[in-house]
C-alpha cells in the first residue's frame, strides 16, 4: 500500500512540473510571436522627442533586426534601434544591456537611452546619469566613415568602478550602428560593398625562419611604445582634467612609465623566435580556426595587466581594435610567459600571451591596434583616465598576395524604399555569434560529449562495475579529477543556481536560445543534466559532473589518507540540516523573481566563482568562505553539497520525476541492517532503509556492499549458504566425514560461531 502511495504521489508529482513547464513554454511563446522584436516592448518608457527634438510620433516597426522609424507628422526625422539587436552586449552580470539608440537617415547618432541591464556594478550605487554621461561622445557623431572603415571608432570616456560597463555599452553602441549602416537600410549605401578587395592576402606558412629580437623590432614585426613619466604628465596636462594635471605621476621625468611590446605571435616566424618551437607547437595546438594570438610584454612602473583580472577575470587596460570591432581579454584567454626566447630580447617584467575569444575576428593581414588605457587617481575614489594606441601592420614578408576579380554588387535601388532586401541578404553571408562559437570550440564539445558518454555508460553498466571494487574506486577518483581539472578549472563548465535563474527569467521575458547556445560546454552539461533527472535524479550531476563536489570529495579522500578523524553528524541533526539548503534556493528564487541582479550578487553563497572559475584569485573575503567550506569538509564529506548547495535543492526538487529505479536493496536493508546506511558518504540512506533520492549523489558506494559477500550481511548469508552446500556436495561429506566448520565475523573474518553481525542492530 505505501508503495501504491508513492508511485501515485511520484505521478501527481511528474503531472504538475508537466504542466508548469507547458504554461511557461506557452508564456515564451507569445511573447516570442511579437513580430516587432524586443525593441517594441521598450517604445512605451520613451518619447519620440528624447532622440529627435520636435518628433511626434513612433512608425511600425521595420525588418528584422527591428528598427522603429520617427516622424514629425509625415516627415521622418530617423529611427530608433536597440543595441543588443544588432550586437553582443553582454556584461558582468552576464545578461544583455538594453540601450535605445537614435540615429537619423544619414547614419548620425543622435539620441541614447538605457532602458534595461542586470549590473550588480550600476545597481550598488553608481548612478546611471553617470555612466549615461560616459556615452555622451556618441551623440552627434556620423558612424558612416566608421561602418566604411574610413576613421577608427570614437573612444569611450571611462567611469571609474564600473569600467568595463562602459566598455561594453559604448562598443555595443558602435558596433550596432556599423552593421545598421553596413545593411544599407540607412546611411547612405551598403558599405560592405566598398571593401571587397581584388588581392587576397594571406600568411604564408612556408615562412617560419628564427630571428633574432633586432630584427623583429626593426621590420615592425615587433611594435613598441615608450612612455616617460614626462610624457605622461604631459599627456594629462593637456587632457584638459585639472585634477589630474595636478596630480603628477612621482619620480624622474626621463625614468620609464611604461615600455609596452606587441606582435602577432600566431604569424610562424614570428611565434617561433619569440616562443621558441616547442612554444610555438604548443599554441598552435591551441588554436582554433580564425583564433589569433597577441604577446604583449611591459616594463617600467606601470603594468599593462593591472588587478582587474584577478577581481573579475578581464584585462581592462589592454584592447584590440580593428575596423570598428574591439575586444578586451579574460583570464581564460591568457597565458602567462617568464621570458622571450628570440636572441637578443630584453628582460620583461611582464610578458602575457593572448588567444583572441572566438566572438572576435581579427584579420591577421590587415592593420589594428592594442589600445592601452593609462589610469591616475585624482581623489579617493575618482580617476582620469587617458588611451595610447599602439598600430600594428603585419610586414608584408610575411603574407602570399592572390590578386582575384572580384567587383562590388550593385547597390539595390530601392534600398532606402524596400530596406528589408539588403538586410537580409547581408543575414545571410553572416553567420550566428553561437554557431561561430561552437565551431571554435569543437575540441572542447568533443571532449565533453566523449566525457557524458563515458558517464553513461558507467551507469548503465554499472552492476559489472560496482562488483569490482578497487576499479570502481579508481575509475570514479579519474573521473572526478577530469572533471575538476578539465571541465572547471580549464574549461570554466561549472554550472551555478544563476543559470537556474536565467532560464526562468528568459521563459517568462522573452525566450532566446542564442542566449544559451552562446556558452557550449554549458549548454551540453544542462542538456544532460536534464536528462539524467528523467533516469537517475540530482545524482549524475551533483556526484560526477560538478567540479566544485568533486573538488570537496577529492580533498577529504586525502584527508581520510592522512588519517584526518571523520565526524558523523548525528541523524536527528543531520535530518534537520537537510532543509536549508531548499531555504537558501527558495529565497534567492523568490528574490530572483523581484531581481535577477540582486539574486546573483547573493548567490555568491556559491563558492563556485572562487573556487572553479577564478581558481581562488580573488577578494581575500571570497577566498576565506570558499576556504572554509573546504575546511569543514575535511571532517564532513560534502558538507556544502549536503547542507547548503542551492543549485543541488533546485535540482532535486525535478529529480522525484525520475522514472528508473537503478540502486537495489535487500529486504533486510534498514531493519535489521544498518551498514549501507552507516557507510554512506553523505549519510542519504534513512534508518528504515530507503534511499533519499533528494540527497543521493549517486556515488554507488551502497551498490559495492549489495553485492560484496564479505561486507553485507545478506551476502555473507548466502555465500554461507553456498559454502555450506558446497561441503555438503563434497565426497568427504557423503562419505560422512565431517568437514571443518565454516564461520564468519561481520568483516568477513574466522571466529568460533556465525555471531550475529553488530551492523544489524538498528540506530539508538
Amino acid at each position: 500500500m505505501v508503495a501504491i502511495d508513492v508511485a501515485a504521489d511520484r505521478r501527481r508529482l511528474a503531472a504538475f512540473v508537466v504542466a508548469v513547464l507547458v504554461a511557461l513554454c506557452m508564456i515564451a511563446g507569445t511573447r516570442a510571436a511579437h513580430a516587432a522584436g524586443d525593441v517594441a516592448t521598450y517604445l512605451s518608457k520613451i518619447t519620440p522627442g528624447e532622440f529627435f527634438p520636435e518628433a511626434d510620433r513612433f512608425g511600425a516597426p521595420q525588418g528584422e533586426p527591428a528598427i522603429v522609424p520617427v516622424y514629425r507628422g509625415d516627415q521622418l526625422k530617423g529611427y530608433v534601434y536597440l543595441n543588443s539587436d544588432f550586437a553582443n552586449a553582454v556584461g558582468y552580470s552576464g545578461k544583455p544591456i538594453h540601450i535605445l539608440v537614435g540615429i537619423d537617415p544619414k547614419g548620425v547618432i543622435t539620441g541614447l537611452r538605457l532602458v534595461d541591464h542586470k549590473e550588480p556594478i550600476v545597481l550598488i550605487g553608481i548612478p546611471e546619469p553617470r555612466i549615461l554621461a560616459a556615452l555622451n561622445g556618441l551623440l552627434g557623431k556620423d558612424m558612416t566613415p566608421i561602418a566604411q572603415g574610413a576613421e577608427h571608432p570614437p573612444q569611450a570616456d571611462i567611469v571609474s568602478g564600473a569600467t568595463v560597463t562602459v566598455l561594453v555599452m559604448h562598443d555595443s553602441i558602435v558596433r550596432a550602428a556599423m552593421r545598421l549602416i553596413r545593411s544599407a537600410r540607412i546611411g547612405g549605401g551598403n558599405a560592405a560593398a566598398v571593401a571587397q578587395p581584388s588581392v587576397i592576402k594571406t600568411i604564408d606558412p612556408d615562412k617560419s625562419a628564427i630571428r633574432d629580437w633586432t630584427s623583429l623590432l626593426g621590420d615592425g614585426s615587433v611594435r613598441r611604445l615608450h612612455l616617460s613619466i614626462s610624457d605622461v604628465n604631459e599627456a594629462f596636462a593637456k587632457s584638459g582634467n585639472a585634477a589630474a594635471a595636478q596630480n603628477p605621476e612621482p619620480g624622474n621625468a626621463d625614468d620609464t612609465f611604461i615600455d609596452l611590446y606587441v606582435a602577432l605571435a600566431s604569424v610562424p616566424t614570428i611565434g617561433r623566435s619569440l616562443l621558441g618551437d616547442d612554444g610555438y607547437q604548443r599554441l598552435k595546438e591551441r588554436l582554433q580556426p580564425g583564433q589569433q594570438a597577441i604577446l604583449v610584454a611591459g616594463d617600467g612602473i606601470y603594468s599593462f595587466k593591472g588587478s582587474a583580472y584577478v577581481r573579475g577575470g578581464i584585462f581592462d587596460r589592454i584592447e584590440v581594435q580593428q575596423d570598428g570591432g574591439s575586444t578586451r581579454f579574460r583570464d581564460k584567454n591568457h597565458t602567462r610567459l617568464g621570458a622571450l626566447a628570440a636572441a637578443g630580447a630584453p628582460d620583461l617584467r611582464e610578458i602575457g600571451l593572448f588567444v583572441t575569444p572566438p566572438e572576435f575576428t581579427l584579420d591577421p593581414t590587415q592593420p589594428w591596434q592594442l589600445q592601452l588605457l593609462v589610469q591616475r587617481t585624482v581623489g579617493s575614489r575618482d580617476k582620469a583616465f587617458l588611451t595610447f594606441d599602439v598600430d600594428y601592420a603585419l610586414p608584408d614578408a610575411y603574407m602570399k598576395r592572390e590578386t582575384r576579380a572580384v567587383s562590388p554588387p550593385p547597390k539595390p535601388a530601392a534600398a532606402q524604399s524596400t530596406p528589408a532586401a539588403p538586410e537580409a541578404a547581408i543575414a545571410d553571408t553572416e553567420e550566428p555569434l553561437w554557431m561561430r562559437i561552437w565551431r571554435s570550440q569543437t575540441v572542447s564539445v568533443g571532449i565533453t560529449a566523449l566525457a557524458l558518454a563515458v558517464l553513461t555508460g558507467i551507469f548503465f553498466f554499472q552492476n559489472v562495475l560496482v562488483r569490482r571494487p578497487q576499479l570502481y574506486t579508481w575509475v570514479r577518483r579519474a573521473y572526478l579529477l577530469f572533471v575538476l581539472v578539465w571541465l572547471g578549472w580549464y574549461a570554466n563548465a561549472q554550472l551555478s543556481v544563476v543559470n537556474v535563474f536565467t532560464f526562468a527569467n528568459a521563459l517568462l521575458t522573452g525566450f532566446h536560445w542564442e542566449f544559451f547556445l552562446a556558452a557550449p560546454l554549458i549548454f551540453i552539461l544542462w542538456g544532460a543534466t536534464a536528462a539524467g533527472l528523467l533516469f537517475w535524479g540530482r545524482g549524475p550531476f551533483c556526484g560526477w559532473l560538478c567540479p566544485f563536489g568533486a573538488l570537496q570529495e577529492l580533498t577529504n579522500t586525502v584527508a581520510k589518507w592522512l588519517k584526518v578523524p571523520q565526524i558523523t553528524v548525528p541523524w536527528g541533526l543531520h535530518e534537520r540540516l537537510w532543509p536549508i539548503k531548499y531555504i537558501v534556493f527558495l529565497g534567492l528564487f523568490g528574490l530572483s523573481l523581484y531581481s535577477v541582479a540582486l539574486a546573483e550578487q547573493f548567490a555568491e553563497v556559491e563558492p563556485f566563482k572562487t573556487a572553479i572559475i577564478l581558481k581562488f584569485a580573488r577578494g581575500w573575503p571570497f577566498v576565506l568562505y570558499a576556504a572554509a567550506l573546504l575546511g569543514i569538509g575535511l571532517f564532513i564529506e560534502r558538507f556544502f553539497c549536503r547542507y547548503l548547495c542551492p543549485l543541488g535543492a533546485a535540482l532535486a526538487i525535478p529529480g522525484r520525476i525520475r522514472t528508473f529505479e537503478w540502486l537495489r536493496r535487500w529486504k533486510e536493508c534498514g531493519s535489521p541492517c544498518q551498514r549501507c546506511a552507516k557507510e554512506c558518504p553523505v549519510q542519504s540512506i534513512h534508518p528504515e532503509g530507503h534511499i533519499n533520492v533528494n540527497e543521493c549523489i549517486y556515488c554507488m558506494h551502497c551498490q559495492e556492499l549489495y553485492y560484496d559477500d564479505q561486507r553485507c550481511p545478506h551476502m555473507i548469508q548466502v555465500r554461507l549458504k553456498r559454502e555450506k552446500f558446497e561441503a555438503m556436495s563434497s565426497p568427504s561429506m557423503r562419505a560422512g566425514k565431517a568437514g571443518p566448520k565454516t564461520v564468519i565475523t561481520h568483516a568477513g573474518q574466522p571466529m568460533t560461531a556465525p555471531a550475529q553481525p553488530s551492523d544489524l542492530t538498528s540506530p539508538s
